[in-house]
């Protein structure tokens, strides 16, 4: 009977880390380059076979499961603001550095002007490119209170990375290529870092293809997540009741038992 209870908790956990994990999702789905988190579940017959045959193994151990990135490609909308870019290469990305200057890898290409003429990311990370963080104060002296109307308007990408102001090269994007984007570590909901198995590069000129205007929006399905929730949802209510059966059986037998 208390096996039996287990058992069902055991099955009710993943639904629940199945629940928040979509539940995540949808909150991300208007998130730009927002990769989308999958559960997967591990050696499931290992755990049935400890379940079954060896008492008291399964109970201590940990739950088989792990959270994984969906790195499919987003769908790519429009804008024509000139500083919102997207990448057509398949497991290539933005590289972006912080003010410790950490560096981390991203799709998300929704970038703005900050005061100080930097190319940064929403957060305020940085865009970097092959002279390093992208600044266009460092070759103009614009009044800063001018950047948005004034510089914004003369930027120009050009599909192999280049950044041009007024006609002048400030400097070139380059692109990470991951062979595996499975083996990057996920540090937010749009951005990665790479690990000791991770084989990176950067894309050599002709090989990069930058849209300007453009922006890679979140590969969730609201639709496909939603009906994924509502399964869930029942699959976890049928759990609830599978346990609250078992204890109601328990608590009779209990009771019985007291008269024997």
């Amino acid at each position: 009977m208390i096996k039996e209870l287990y058992t069902a908790a055991l099955g009710m956990i993943p639904q629940q880390m199945r629940l928040e994990i979509s539940a995540n999702n949808l909150s991300n789905a208007n998130t730009i380059g927002f990769k989308k988190e999958k559960l997967f579940e591990r050696a499931i017959i290992e755990a049935k076979q400890n379940i079954i045959n060896n008492f008291g193994l399964a109970e201590n151990r940990d739950l088989n499961t792990a959270t994984y990135t969906d790195f499919s490609v987003g769908n790519f909308e429009k804008t024509d603001n000139p500083l919102d870019l997207a990448i057509e290469n398949p497991n290539a990305f933005f590289e972006v550095e912080d003010e410790m200057g950490n560096r981390f890898l991203t799709r998300a290409g929704n970038f703005a002007l900050n005061k100080e003429g930097s190319i940064v990311a929403k957060d305020g990370k940085f865009l970097v490119a092959d002279t390093g963080r992208l600044n266009l104060l460092r070759e103009f002296t614009i009044n800063n209170s001018a950047i948005q109307n004034t510089i914004a308007s003369n930027i120009r990408i050009s599909e192999r990375g280049e950044v041009y102001l007024n006609q002048a090269l400030i400097g070139r994007i380059q692109l990470v290529k991951v062979e595996n984007p499975e083996t990057l570590e996920k540090v937010s909901g749009v951005y990665f870092k790479p690990t000791p198995e991770t084989q990176q590069r950067y894309l050599d000129f002709y090989e990069t293809t930058i849209r300007q205007g453009w922006v890679e929006t979140s590969n969730v399905n609201p639709v496909e997540e939603m009906v994924g929730l509502i399964e869930l949802q029942r699959l976890f209510d049928l759990g609830a009741k599978v346990i609250q059966v078992h204890d109601q059986t328990l608590d009779q037998s209990l009771r019985v038992g007291r008269f024997v």
